[in-house]
């Protein structure tokens, strides 16, 4: 058998060029994940010279709806992101990707503003509305509330959420007055 070095070579280039582009990708994926579709959109647009606008229109949209996908103020929807990944040569589904882990980054930075509430008595907290507590800004009130009456769950999710350091040097703070 008589092996044809040259479609050989053929085959390993192609292969190298396409795990080397995969690599790249995940790569670049890695890097924006988390960052809003409408910013790459708004980075493509200025790299190739186009005019939102005029984008916009030729897209069929409105140049509003394109406006605050940009600004990052509404999302990406699947029909949109097509649109705009043919017209400026993207990857099919690389815009809803983004939008993906956008809403995931999202969603994990909203339920780090607050503790597991579901470890805490409403009761605890009768004097405000539950649901409304700024749990950054009241730090303070709630660790002095939660120490002085709280069960031992209550108290381990709330050193869970702010951490063991803050905890202890508010109530270092409560004992100092």
């Amino acid at each position: 058998m008589i092996l044809d070095f040259g479609f050989v070579t053929n085959l390993i280039s192609y292969y190298v060029n396409n795990f080397v582009y995969i690599c790249v990708m995940k790569t670049t994926l890695e890097i924006i994940k988390g960052i809003h579709p409408g910013k790459i959109v708004e980075r493509e647009l200025l790299k190739k010279n186009i005019n939102k606008r005029q984008f916009a229109i030729a897209i069929g949209e409105h140049p509003q709806t394109l406006g605050a996908i940009i600004k990052g103020n509404r999302r990406m929807n699947v029909e949109l992101s097509l649109k705009i990944e043919e017209k400026l040569q993207l990857e099919e589904g690389f815009l809803m990707t983004l939008q993906v882990f956008y809403d995931l980054k999202q969603a994990k930075k909203i339920n780090q503003l607050k503790p597991d509430i579901s470890k805490l008595r409403k009761g605890l907290f009768w004097d405000t509305t539950f649901d409304k507590i700024d749990w950054q800004q009241m730090k303070v009130a709630v660790i002095k509330r939660v120490f002085s009456r709280g069960t031992e769950e209550e108290k381990e999710e709330i050193t869970r959420f702010y951490g063991k350091d803050i905890v202890e040097k508010i109530k270092l703070i409560k004992h100092q007055l």
